[in-house]
């Protein structure tokens, strides 16, 4: 084989989740309806966002952002997996699996601080609502929203840099359903102590970080809601954060135990379940948490459809 980028390896075999012949087709059925919703979910949203004048304001501008984030990302990792499930050997060239690597990598970190930055919205809008309009401008949001995107650029160029130093010699089945950081560090027949440390400071910082900001902005919030006095102010108030905070702690719940977790613990398989939610379901349930339970959405939903029936 010829020689590409320091590796003998021009592609890649991907495991996919399991090996069981008998859970190929429910697990294919079972994706690729999780994949249709994500898409349809993820699209309705932005189209309802772009279309409503109403819905024009700091919380759905990071809305959007996220929604289009879940789209893209859900589209990197989905595809893939679900060929994995109907093919006998799901092949990926080489530079296929580090294009993959690359986007995986550049919109998990960028919906990391995507998730912050909505938290912090909902700390201003709570804690401090008389400041609202001030502390989240139009440019602000943008310099906000432009720095998580800055984050995932960077942060997905060093992971992947890392993993091209790497020589694969002969071993290409990567036992995982898309190309991920650790089990290509499996397959390395040179050292990989220099990316272990890269990924335990730049993915530590990457969960950690947004995480204490995460959860400082909603232990102020927590505070506030104990000072309303109605019963429901309070529900009103809790209402508005309670599913973004679902969402974070599934997110980055899974993210910590496949990333931050010892090398020796668990198994490759255990990785496999973890990534499944916050590749595949966290996507498919950010636009519902967001929508079903809110009222400006289902109002702007309306006033879609009574639209294109008048038209």
């Amino acid at each position: 084989m010829a020689l590409t980028n320091g590796s003998w390896v021009t592609e890649f075999i991907l495991v996919g989740l399991t090996g069981q012949p008998d859970l190929q087709i429910p697990l294919f059925l079972l994706f690729l309806v999780m994949y249709m919703i994500t898409t349809l979910g993820n699209l309705a949203l932005i189209i309802l966002i772009v279309l409503n004048s109403h819905l024009h304001n700091p919380m759905y501008f990071f809305l959007f952002n996220l929604s289009c984030i879940d789209l893209f990302y859900s589209s990197v990792i989905t595809p893939k997996m679900l060929m994995n499930f109907m093919l006998k050997k799901n092949i990926i060239s080489y530079i296929g699996c580090m294009t993959q690597l690359y986007f995986f990598c550049f919109f998990v970190i960028t919906e990391c601080y995507v998730l912050t930055v909505m938290a912090y919205d909902r700390y201003v809008a709570i804690c401090n609502p008389l400041l609202y309009n001030i502390a989240l401008s139009p440019k602000v949001c943008s310099c906000l929203m432009l720095s998580s995107y800055l984050m995932g650029f960077l942060d997905a160029m060093i992971h992947t840099g890392c993993v091209l130093r790497l020589t694969f010699c002969d071993g290409n089945i990567v036992n995982h359903y898309f190309c991920d950081v650790l089990p290509l560090l499996q397959l390395s027949c040179t050292s990989t102590y220099v990316n272990e440390i890269e990924i335990f400071i730049v993915g530590g910082k990457d969960i950690i970080v947004p995480t204490f900001i995460v959860f400082t902005s909603y232990g102020f919030i927590l505070s506030s809601i104990l000072k309303i006095r109605s019963t429901e102010g309070r529900s009103k108030a809790f209402s508005t954060c309670s599913s973004h905070i679902i969402a974070v702690s599934l997110f980055f719940g899974s993210c910590a135990f496949m990333y931050l977790k010892p090398s020796s613990a668990g198994s490759m398989d255990e990785g496999k379940v973890s990534s499944v939610f916050y590749n595949i379901v966290v996507p498919m349930l950010n636009p519902l948490i967001y929508s079903l339970r809110n009222k400006d959405v289902k109002l702007a939903l309306k006033r879609t459809l009574k639209r294109w029936k008048i038209s």
